[in-house]
């Protein structure tokens, strides 16, 4: 036995791989083997050496973690210890099952064993029970360690499975206890265990922590939802931090504390990245000057992901999730890599990119945006990318990665040379890579000069895709621009749109194989008919100042395009020939006049639509009425300030000259009176309505007599509404509604907050207020159940007398 200790002991970064972050940062503070030795000696009958099944190489002697070491020193989340504390203490009417989800190295695990080893806990709990799930998982391995808290003395391997369970569950029944499953990987493994746990049992109590959602929302018993693990704040991240570099010395340089602080906001709140950065900031402490050293920090200070990129704890943690990766998924989660570090990603963007570059395709009656839709939330579930915001009805808008997560990303994809960076040497201002080697890689992501690298006359002839992403836009001379095609015959994505022309690049009209482009022309009056000849372009967008622009080249000969976005109105060739177009998804901001019955055949699968111009004679026609796809409408008048001109839309139409599948439809600057609005109510499948820039003009708005039966969204903006009538039919399924700069409107009628999850008001007058409070008042009084919906009243600025703002 005790060369089998040693044998482990010698390998600590073994141990480590298979720890979670309590035991990871044991071993970073303390730096010394006889801890480890202690835990291995105490627990070897109840530990399997074996080949790892976490993910990691098979050759290798790992250590299956029992319980992770208990740490002398846990920086923040007390809050959330007392928290859950409290969840632990309450008897509930059943068996509380509380899930713990958060992403890898948060202190999950760290903050559980703090919890389990509380004395209060154990006070409550007679029988406490730590079992770690493995991703290789085993429900008889773990019915027979939670036996086992039962029966020590007894020999129950031999227990037939069925016989097993029922033993189990039997001893769950008629005991208290407190179970703590880490780490649980599937909702398959939950459900499983779920098999012998009694949730009659209302004085027990079940710990989950995971890494992924699908298994806090399948698991949670009592509660509405799983117990989301927060990140610590700066004070919390700063202490953490500060304690990994200088330990209790107190009397360091100063010069260190307002770099340090800046360092441990960049880390986002992950413990885990927090001590790996604190031991890389602590050894370039050592026989440095402070002035050097600072130098250093700042260096770190200026990319934390490429800091951690070397960080084999790193990526061992990350790893045992990416591991868990369908095949098809892998690329899409390294692809995220290539975005800088803290950018804030737009989903449309991240879809089309996944799309062009191949990694999505459509598979059975589902397209392949709506595959990368899943593939994201796939990975948002999986807690490996953060959602940043959201619209109100909960869909991504733009999301982000964590430095810790980004760093894996990179260093995967250079292992697979999927993606590489260029950018400049702090040291000697050279490019890395260099330029010469630009001719064996695929993909080239810039964050730092382009014309640096532009000026050397780049040849990749293997280079598929270049993608520039700047925090402000920057200008590209003449010169350099057509350095682009000639030296990247071959590309297929060019994401250029933070990089600003003064006019179209003809040459990029070349690129034959290009199947996405994004453009910035300040003044764009045409885009070319050379554009038809990239016939593989499935994602057009052009950035521009120009309020219209034409569109020269016939789309209807582009057989992939997918997607055409810009904010100026396109006006189209009503004499092109060609039947391309039944690919077309989206089309941003055409004008009224190239609304025709001819478009609408072409075009049969739009599903976005945005129209801006003179839309008297919009309904005309049946242009909308035969766009049997269409789900999202967007009418722009452009005759804000023209209320007497004869292009201005002055009725709407019946029900059956909009499309017939309408979900979602915004009116901006139409003026319209509101007694129009029943029309509205005619359209029996719209969801969210949005009403912007006096959409609706007069001072009363009667509903009372009308059903919107599946509106679940309602946006009022700048109108110079009074009175609004509604009777508790109008919106029944009203969930979220919004209400901004309606100073003139008395009240918001009470009726309204029946199924209402979120109230949004800013600049209203008090009464107005008031009645919104009335609706909360009202929600609030209504008792819940796991399944029903909190409500959230959030009061903006320039409409709350008292000063709040949120309640």
């Amino acid at each position: 036995m005790e060369e089998q200790i040693r044998a482990v002991v010698r390998k600590p970064r073994s141990v480590l791989k298979s720890l979670d972050l309590a035991s990871e940062v044991k071993f970073v503070r303390e730096n010394r083997v006889l801890p480890v030795y202690n835990y291995v000696k105490d627990k070897l009958p109840q530990l399997e050496i074996n080949g790892g099944s976490r993910g990691v190489d098979d050759s290798q002697t790992k250590l299956r973690r029992d319980k992770p070491i208990r740490e002398n020193r846990i920086v923040g989340f007390e809050d959330e210890e007392a928290k859950i504390t409290e969840y632990l203490m309450q008897e509930e009417k059943g068996l509380d099952v509380i899930p713990i989800i958060g992403i890898p190295g948060q202190g999950k695990t760290t903050l559980t064993w703090k919890i389990y080893e509380n004395e209060n806990i154990c006070f409550h709990f007679p029988i406490r029970i730590w079992v770690y799930i493995s991703q290789k998982f085993n429900s008889r391995d773990v019915f027979l360690q939670i036996l086992k808290k039962f029966t020590p003395s007894q020999d129950t391997s031999k227990l037939e499975y069925d016989e097993l369970v029922k033993t189990v569950r039997a001893c769950l029944e008629k005991e208290k206890f407190l179970l703590v499953l880490d780490d649980v990987w599937s909702v398959d493994a939950w459900e499983e265990i779920k098999e012998i746990l009694p949730l009659g049992n209302r004085k027990s109590k079940v710990l989950i922590t995971s890494r992924e959602v699908k298994v806090g929302n399948r698991s949670t018993t009592i509660r509405k939802e799983p117990h989301k693990l927060r990140f610590l704040t700066e004070p919390e991240s700063w202490t953490l931090l500060e304690y990994e570099v200088f330990g209790d010395d107190k009397d360091y340089p100063k010069e260190f504390n307002g770099m340090g602080k800046h360092i441990a906001n960049k880390c986002d709140g992950v413990p885990l990245t927090l001590v790996v950065i604190g031991g890389i900031l602590r050894d370039q402490l050592t026989s440095i000057s402070t002035d050097v050293a600072i130098t250093e920090w700042e260096m770190v200070s200026e990319n934390v992901s490429r800091a951690l990129e070397s960080v084999q704890r790193i990526k061992d943690v990350v790893a045992l999730s990416y591991d868990r990766l369908p095949e098809d998924l892998r690329d899409c989660f390294i692809y995220m890599g290539v975005f800088p570090e803290d950018y804030e990603i737009p989903v449309k963007m991240l879809l089309g990119l996944w799309i062009a570059e191949g990694f999505v395709q459509a598979k059975d009656d589902k397209s392949s945006e709506q595959m990368a839709e899943l593939n994201l939330n796939d990975l948002i579930s999986m807690n490996l990318v953060k959602v940043e915001k959201t619209n109100h009805m909960g869909k991504v808008k733009t999301c982000r990665v964590h430095d810790m997560i980004r760093a894996f990303c990179i260093t995967k994809s250079k292992e697979q040379k999927m993606f590489r960076e260029i950018k400049e040497s702090k040291t000697t201002g050279a490019l890395e890579p260099p330029v010469s080697e630009v001719s064996k890689l695929h993909r080239l992501c810039f964050q730092s000069d382009l014309s640096k690298f532009l000026s050397e006359s780049p040849n990749g002839p293997h280079v598929r895709s270049l993608l520039c992403f700047y925090e402000q836009p920057v200008k590209l001379e003449p010169q350099y621009i057509t350095v682009i095609p000639d030296g990247f015959k071959k590309l297929r994505i060019l994401e250029s749109k933070s990089i600003i022309s003064n006019e179209f690049p003809a040459k990029v009209t070349t690129l034959m194989h290009l199947r996405y482009l994004t453009l910035c022309v300040e003044n764009l009056k045409a885009l070319p008919k050379q554009i038809a000849q990239l016939w593989n372009l499935q994602t057009l967008v052009v950035d521009t100042k120009s309020h219209s622009i034409t569109m020269e080249a016939n789309i209807w000969r582009m057989i992939w395009l997918r997607h055409v976005q810009t904010k100026a109105t396109i006006v189209l060739n009503n004499e092109w020939i060609g039947e391309a177009g039944q690919n077309l998804q989206t089309l941003g901001r055409l004008s009224p006049e190239s609304c025709t019955e001819d478009v609408s055949r072409r075009a049969k699968n739009l599903k976005t639509l945005t129209i801006s111009g003179k839309l008297a004679n919009i309904f005309d026609t049946k242009f909308l009425a035969k766009l049997h796809r269409l789900e999202k409408l967007k009418l722009v008048s452009s005759l804000a300030y023209e209320r007497k001109s004869e292009d201005l839309l002055i009725r709407l139409p019946q029900s059956n000259c909009f499309p017939p599948y309408l979900k979602r439809l915004t009116l901006v600057n139409t003026f319209l009176d509101w007694p129009e609005i029943s029309m509205l109510a005619m359209i029996r499948t719209l969801e969210v309505l949005k009403l912007k820039d006096n959409a609706f003009t007069g001072v009363n708005c009667n509903v009372s007599s009308y059903v919107f039966p599946k509106l679940q969204f309602l946006l009022i903006v700048n109108a110079d509404l009074v009175i609004w009538d509604a009777s508790a039919n109008s919106f029944p399924s009203l969930k979220f509604l919004v209400v901004k700069n309606c100073e003139n409107l008395i009240e918001i009628p009470e009726c309204l907050g029946t199924h209402l999850q979120k109230l949004e008001i800013e600049r209203l007058r008090e009464s107005a207020v008031e009645s919104a409070r009335n609706i909360g008042k009202t929600r609030s009084g209504k008792p819940e159940s796991k399944f029903s919906v909190p409500f959230n009243l959030n009061i903006g600025p320039a409409c709350d007398p008292k000063g709040s703002n949120a309640k």
